[in-house]
């Protein structure tokens, strides 16, 4: 009876991800394999392989690839930081700060940045004076090194939120039997830490790519669509009347990206599943 009531109890966690998410999910399947007379083809798949589409899949994982593994070091040597220091008000202030920045993004974001780094932004105009000119070498915070600077914003914090938790249940027995055994700090990390650490960190990696690989708004008001992103190019389709077929070659994208973004996350929870067992 109790097993029941339980099930009844998701019926409505159910229900919703039935409507918004798979009926959504299942349009865009449907539709990637249609051309605009409804008929079924693989042109589509066929397409995105190929010119500026297939650049924009190399340059989302680049982008992807690069804060990813940019934001899981330094936010795991800032989450350490802060899992080591003595002062618990700062702790407490920057796990509730980065959860605020690691949910910052879309237009705010990108017009916090230009605001700050943009041609005329605070910063730029400020070093200036300085005779520091941040545009004299031809960067410019709409390419990709400015974007990827702009994705750091909430990927590092996202990285401090989730490996909080993960260091703070390592064990301080464990160090303590690897000194009384004669093991230096370097061998302590190399040979019990960073064994232990390496199926949840591999996971953070997916969750971070994952995150970034989504990302949509902020690129595309910063960027204007400058920067061939896969996110960016379904939604230039999806509005654009130009392109034959447009819409169905969105949808052909949309279900790529998902496929990739739903990989990483089912390769994320399956590797924490694995490491929780370590916390238990």
């Amino acid at each position: 009876m109790s097993k029941k009531v339980s099930y009844f109890g998701l019926a409505p966690l159910l229900l919703y991800m039935l409507v918004f998410l798979g009926w959504p999910l299942i349009a865009v399947f449907r539709f990637s394999f249609q051309n605009t007379a409804g008929d079924f083809t693989f042109d589509n798949f066929t397409t995105i392989t190929q010119g500026i589409y297939r650049s924009a899949f190399i340059l989302s994982f680049q982008l992807s690839i690069t804060s990813a593994l940019i934001s899981l070091f330094a936010g795991f040597i800032f989450a350490y930081a802060l899992v080591t220091s003595r002062y618990r008000m700062i702790k407490r202030f920057v796990s509730t700060a980065s959860g605020v920045l690691a949910n910052t993004g879309g237009v705010p974001l990108a017009f916090m940045f230009i605001a700050v780094l943009g041609t005329y932004g605070a910063l730029t105009t400020w070093l200036k004076g300085f005779g520091i000119e941040l545009y004299g070498g031809g960067w410019t915070i709409y390419s990709f090194s400015g974007l990827l600077i702009v994705y750091l914003y909430f990927q590092v914090p996202l990285m401090v939120l989730v490996s909080l938790p993960v260091l703070e249940n390592i064990r301080t027995e464990w160090s303590e039997a690897a000194q009384s055994l004669g093991a230096s700090s370097w061998t302590y990390w190399r040979k019990v830490l960073i064994p232990i650490l390496t199926p949840q960190l591999l996971g953070f990696f997916l969750l971070l790519f994952a995150n970034s690989f989504a990302a949509y708004a902020t690129a595309a008001a910063l960027t204007s669509g400058s920067l061939a992103l896969v996110p960016v190019q379904i939604a230039s389709l999806i509005g654009s009347n130009v392109q034959v077929d447009g819409a169905n070659i969105a949808m052909a994208l949309g279900l790529g990206m998902v496929l990739l973004v739903g990989a990483s996350t089912i390769g994320y929870a399956a590797l924490e599943r694995r490491s929780s067992r370590w916390r238990r």
